[in-house]
């Protein structure tokens, strides 16, 4: 009896630190818009930071009417700054920089857009279509923090990809039919906390 206690008690023990172990789920958010939609796999252990600033601009709305403001075949798509008349739409926060998470600019990956000083990164996104190790970090040079990656949908990013672009209101690379996001929203996980 006491053999058989302790055996059990032991499996109890084991499956508790087991399900400890267990990695957490990642965040998905799927991008809605008006050519297909896509889902993008969130990694917070990488860039914590950068996800949770994503999450809140995602979980208020903010991406919604912005669209792909930059298309560069072979290269990335960017979205999440403009509205489709090119109006620059100001995003709340800016987010420090995290580039140094290991975490590179690989075919599908998703990073932020920044300016030249590091920690400028605030709502722009891009994907990258292409693998672009000059956009890594290197040793004493931050790179453009890589927070995620495309897992449904290449399809519809692939058809961005190929849009016809021009240079509308100043701007190169803009498609001259606007991909507009028409929602943002997070999606294959409970997240009512």
């Amino acid at each position: 009896m006491r053999l058989g206690r302790c055996i059990l008690g032991a499996a109890c023990v084991c499956a508790a630190l087991t399900a400890k172990l267990a990695p957490m789920p990642k965040p998905n958010v799927e991008i809605v818009t008006n050519v297909g939609s896509m889902t993008v796999e969130l990694w917070p252990e990488q860039a914590p930071q950068t996800v949770e600033n994503f999450l809140k601009l995602v979980d208020g709305g903010f991406y919604e009417g912005t669209i792909f403001h930059r298309v560069i075949a072979g290269f990335m798509i960017q979205c999440g700054g403009y509205e489709a008349d090119m109006t620059y739409r100001e995003a709340p926060n800016k987010v420090v920089n995290e580039s140094a998470n290991g975490a590179r600019n690989l075919r599908w990956t998703v990073a932020m857009a920044r300016h030249a000083h590091p920690d400028s990164a605030d709502s722009q996104f891009y994907i990258n279509l292409g693998d672009n190790p000059h956009l890594d970090a290197q040793e004493g040079v931050p790179g453009y923090t890589v927070f995620g990656r495309l897992i449904a949908g290449r399809d519809v990013a692939e058809a961005i990809e190929l849009a016809e672009t021009g240079v509308v209101e100043g701007s190169p690379d803009v498609p001259i039919e606007p991909i507009v996001i028409q929602a943002v929203r997070r999606v294959g996980l409970d997240h009512a906390d």
